[in-house]
């Protein structure tokens, strides 16, 4: 269980870096905030967008890395 648990964090990892590499950089979400563009279009449907999606990637894959890693730990600790 324990080498199935770590081929899972490893291709889950791999998916993580992947996933915040594409991401575009915020630097534009505070001056466009300030400005008052942030209700266009794409602010409204970003969940359908590639960047929401990547966005949800992240999220999920980095839960699963997090609770993966605490039961890897924990399993090296019965051992």
């Amino acid at each position: 269980m324990y080498t199935v648990l770590t081929i899972i964090i490893s291709i889950i990892s791999v998916i993580l870096i992947v996933a915040i590499i594409l991401q575009q950089g915020k630097s534009a979400g505070l001056s466009s905030s300030l400005a008052g563009s942030s209700e266009t279009y794409w602010a409204k449907n970003k969940s359908r967008s590639k960047e929401g999606k990547l966005e949800r990637i992240t999220t999920i894959a980095g839960i699963v890395f997090f609770v993966l890693a605490i039961l890897l730990n924990i399993g090296a600790l019965v051992k």
